[in-house]
């Protein structure tokens, strides 16, 4: 099942106070499908950030069609795009981007106060998935005084929150040590495995061999896009979801 589709994308940003333009993405097609994880490399400059703010509806697309599930992103305003990416778009950071005085839990249940969820359910949920990244214990702590690998579990768990279509990971062990980075890859890792759809922008080839498959852009466009052979993928089904 395709979940997130870019239909000849081109993405054009001008320069401040000069009338020269630049072509960011040059006319991308490619698909993304239900529970694949996704390596998105590149070197700098070649339109990976572009990319992954595009996916997550950060922007949308000077020319094309971006197709996320059932949603014609493209064609939104301001107000939609919000609307999709607390619906159906979880994000994961480089630099966690946790707020820092809040508890594990509260920043758990960020997401879902913004849904009007009501205060039961946002904390039996945020409970519930501090316990599947291993956080239970620290789940009445704040980020500061939680290690990086930690961090980074909320984070995940955070992005989880909004049971949702895509997962867009930016960097995500870009800050960790070699251990912890394992760590947090093997949660990705389970998180595919229950159906998960992951989108990863990675600089590191180690993490992108972790990856089903390795899209890789140069100067707007797509270079090469390699799937690695891999076992059948579940699809997402409410049983089978990993933190619902």
């Amino acid at each position: 099942m395709i979940v997130a589709s870019f239909q000849n994308v081109t993405k054009v940003y001008g320069r401040p106070g000069t009338s020269v333009c630049v072509e960011a993405l040059r006319d991308i097609s490619i698909d993304f499908v239900a529970g694949e994880s996704v390596a998105i490399c590149g070197a700098s400059g070649s339109g990976k950030s572009t990319l992954l703010n595009l996916l997550g509806c950060l922007d949308r697309p000077t020319s094309g069609r971006y197709l996320l599930g059932e949603d014609d992103v493209s064609l939104l305003d301001d107000d939609g795009l919000s609307d999709v990416r607390g619906r159906r778009i979880g994000f994961v950071f480089q630099n966690f981007n946790l707020i820092p005085q809040l508890t594990v839990l509260e920043n758990l249940e960020v997401p879902l106060f913004y849904q009007a969820a009501p205060a039961p359910v946002r904390r039996a949920k945020a409970i519930e998935l501090a316990r599947l990244v291993g956080l239970a214990d620290r789940a009445a702590h704040r980020p500061t005084e939680l290690s990086g690998g930690q961090q980074q579990r909320a984070a995940i768990a955070r992005a989880l929150s909004n049971d949702p279509l895509i997962i867009l990971a930016d960097e995500p062990t870009g800050n960790l040590d070699t251990a912890t980075g394992e760590a947090v890859l093997a949660i990705f890792e389970e998180l595919r495995r229950h159906g998960r759809t992951i989108l990863m922008v990675t600089h590191e080839p180690d993490v992108a061999a972790r990856c089903d498959r390795i899209v890789t852009l140069r100067d707007g466009a797509i270079l090469d896009d390699v799937r690695k052979q891999a076992e059948p993928h579940p699809q997402p089904v409410a049983s089978e979801r990993v933190g619902t």
